[in-house]
């Protein structure tokens, strides 16, 4: 009886204890807590740029240093164009949309990279990731079919410049950019639908700065070799016919140089071009070595070094190239800076 009535006594002391203990917690700590654990179920951690360097911090706020560049930088020569009438042409209309493109494409990594980084906090949900990968390939494919497209701008410049008003107007001009925007979105949905329908078996971790297609496929269990063979097929479609093409109009071009009595001339086209096909090595030769190389999957660090090289540096580099052998935006580059200048003394530090 005595050991009856401790059981009892004990069994009554279980709720109103636990009750005490909720009391404690106060309302809805339990449950947030569970609901916590339910959502961070789906959510991806990415790992960032190299987490076993022991000075991450300098790299980060030297790729923020960097982001800052090529925003001022883009955004710049955004507004340049829009403001010197003498920059409104189908080549400086399409430079500024990849200008756009490319202030985009930073946009899209660093600064949930550098958020990860200074908070700790280094989750990103399911949808977030699909958007982000939608995102970086929509402008990825976008700025392989504008390149194409400029190339094709200076081919007409060069080898058949009568031609050229008719050919180059600004319906054609918005038609290219447009038709850009909607090649890259196209394709980009399709490969980010099927990329995310697989299901995770593997811990959800990605060694990566950024959510990426390959990456991702690394923790499902499931066979995904037919869809990396359709991966290659769509890097041939948007990466090597479009520079098969760049090659074909600057080789054109060349013959045409080269036979110019105008060394002037000769050498203005010279210099546009070189700028034009530094920016397609700078963003053809990483995206070739990621997507068409053998044995890329096995080399995720190579991989994470030529995206933060392509998606990164690449949009700070593209406005110093063009502005920097462009004579006409160095040019527009300084008027505008002269008549902007409240001081209109030529001998003061504002004239150019």
């Amino acid at each position: 009886m005595v050991s009856t009535l401790v059981i009892k006594q004990r069994q009554g002391r279980g709720p109103a204890g636990s009750d005490s203990i909720r009391a404690l917690q106060g309302p809805g700590q339990g449950r947030s807590a569970m609901e916590r654990n339910n959502e961070t179920l789906t959510d991806f951690i990415l790992l960032g740029p190299w987490p076993e360097l022991s000075h991450l911090v300098v790299l980060i706020c030297l790729i923020l240093l960097v982001y800052f560049a090529a925003v001022v930088g883009n955004a710049a020569l955004m507004l340049l164009i829009w403001l010197d009438p003498r920059l409104h042409s189908p080549m400086y209309f399409l430079l500024s949309q990849l200008s756009f493109i490319d202030l985009a494409l930073i946009s899209t990594s660093v600064p949930k990279m550098v958020t990860n980084f200074f908070s700790g906090k280094r989750t990103i949900s399911q949808a977030g990731c699909g958007i982000q990968i939608f995102f970086s390939l929509t402008l990825g494919i976008a700025e392989c079919l504008l390149l194409t497209l400029m190339s094709y701008d200076r081919y007409i410049t060069i080898c058949n410049p009568l031609r050229y008003p008719a050919i180059m107007s600004h319906t054609a001009c918005t038609q290219m950019v447009l038709g850009s925007w909607v090649g890259g979105a196209v394709t980009s949905l399709a490969h980010t639908a099927y990329a995310m329908h697989f299901p995770i078996c593997r811990p959800r971790k990605i060694p990566h700065f950024l959510c990426e297609v390959m990456a991702l496929l690394k923790l499902t269990c499931e066979d995904t070799s037919a869809y990396v063979k359709s991966v290659v097929v769509s890097s041939f479609l948007v990466v090597l016919i479009p520079l098969s093409l760049i090659l074909a109009s600057y080789a054109l071009i060349l013959l045409t140089v080269l036979r110019m009595s105008s060394p002037e001339g000769r050498n203005k086209a010279l210099a546009t071009c070189s700028s034009h096909l530094g920016v397609v090595s700078l963003y053809f030769g990483p995206a070739i070595l990621v997507y068409m190389r053998p044995g890329s999957s096995k080399t995720p660090g190579l991989n994470q070094s030529l995206f933060m090289f392509n998606a990164i540096l690449t949009p700070m580099l593209n406005p110093l190239i063009y502005s920097l052998r462009n004579r006409d935006v160095t040019a527009a580059l300084r008027s505008t800076v002269a008549s902007r200048c409240p001081l209109r003394n030529r001998s003061s530090l504002c004239s150019c």
